[in-house]
């Protein structure tokens, strides 16, 4: 329990989607600091008994709970919420899971793989994966948002203007995020909490972690913002860039191609150089390699660059 949290909202009040109808679940003053409680993306489909068998029985429509709303007083169309990510209680339990049609890869690797991670939520030491792989952790919120104007239920798979599954592995303690505001009282949800990503996340899951969040949040009137942004309180890599990178590249006129290019190259390089199965070589590029884009504007080619950390293998 966050002893200096204005409000808690347990993990019971979650909600799947985004809707301007929506009743809230709290309203708080601008400048309140709020202890959320999160579910995993899976919404506890997923915990330290599942095997690969289960991931064929993930049920989509509980996918990606968000908890919340949150309705702040003052905010109108055309503000800007300004959330200030305090601090991640991770759950010590997570998952990453090829889920068949899902991916980047999504049609080389059609066969379901689920990985469980255990991890220590006091020290958050880097986590065990296969044959002396150590992923380096670092808790961030993937979905956060606030409603959109247009009515109705909304999906909460993908990214939107006003945020939602960013996915975006730097939201994460200390970083503050500007949300567009376009209903009145914002109704702002999070969820979706990740122990690691890399950025990409490649296969469609990092590794999926319950947690709970606190969070400050703020009122920027007439803020006009066209889109989430954020501040990151110093290197987002540190973690990761000790020991140096591995890099495979995609070159060709088309970004998405590069991209897959370059991280198929990666998967056949971790499987032929650390022994991996092909599948736990992608999952394990999803959860701590980034994708880059080099290069875009040498046409009639561009440049897509996969950075896998060296430190995961030393």
């Amino acid at each position: 329990m966050c002893v200096k949290c204005d409000y808690t909202i347990h993990r019971a009040s979650h909600h799947f989607g985004w809707n301007r109808d929506f009743e809230p679940v709290l309203t708080a003053r601008p400048g309140s600091t709020i202890h959320f409680e999160c579910l995993d993306s899976s919404g506890g489909q997923f915990d330290a008994s599942s095997t690969v068998e289960h991931v064929p029985t993930l049920d989509f429509d509980k996918v990606n709970p968000v908890t919340g709303p949150v309705y702040v007083e003052g905010a109108m169309p055309g503000d800007a919420l300004k959330i200030t990510l305090r601090h991640f209680e991770p759950s010590g339990l997570g998952w990453t899971a090829n889920i068949p049609g899902f991916g980047l890869l999504a049609d080389q690797f059609t066969e379901p793989a689920l990985h469980i991670w255990k991890y220590d939520a006091a020290l958050m030491a880097p986590a065990l994966y296969g044959p002396g792989g150590r992923v380096p952790l670092k808790p961030f919120a993937g979905t956060i948002g606030v409603a959109p104007a247009e009515p109705g239920l909304h999906s909460v798979v993908p990214p939107r203007r006003v945020g939602g599954n960013l996915d975006i592995r730097d939201l994460a303690a200390g970083t503050t995020l500007y949300l567009p505001v376009e209903v009145e009282g914002a109704l702002f949800s999070i969820g979706d909490t990740h122990a690691a990503q890399g950025d990409g996340e490649v296969c469609g899951t990092a590794i999926e972690s319950r947690m709970d969040v606190e969070a400050t949040i703020e009122l920027i009137k007439y803020a006009r913002l066209e889109s989430p942004r954020f501040t990151t309180p110093g290197p987002v890599t540190r973690h990761l860039d000790e020991a140096g990178y591995e890099v495979t590249t995609g070159v060709g006129p088309d970004l998405m191609t590069a991209a897959r290019e370059s991280v198929m190259r990666m998967v056949d390089l971790l499987a032929a150089d650390h022994g991996l199965k092909p599948v736990d070589a992608y999952m394990l590029c999803s959860v701590c390699g980034d994708l880059r884009i080099s290069e875009i504007v040498d046409m009639p080619n561009w440049v897509v660059s996969f950075y896998f950390p060296r430190i995961v293998f030393n």
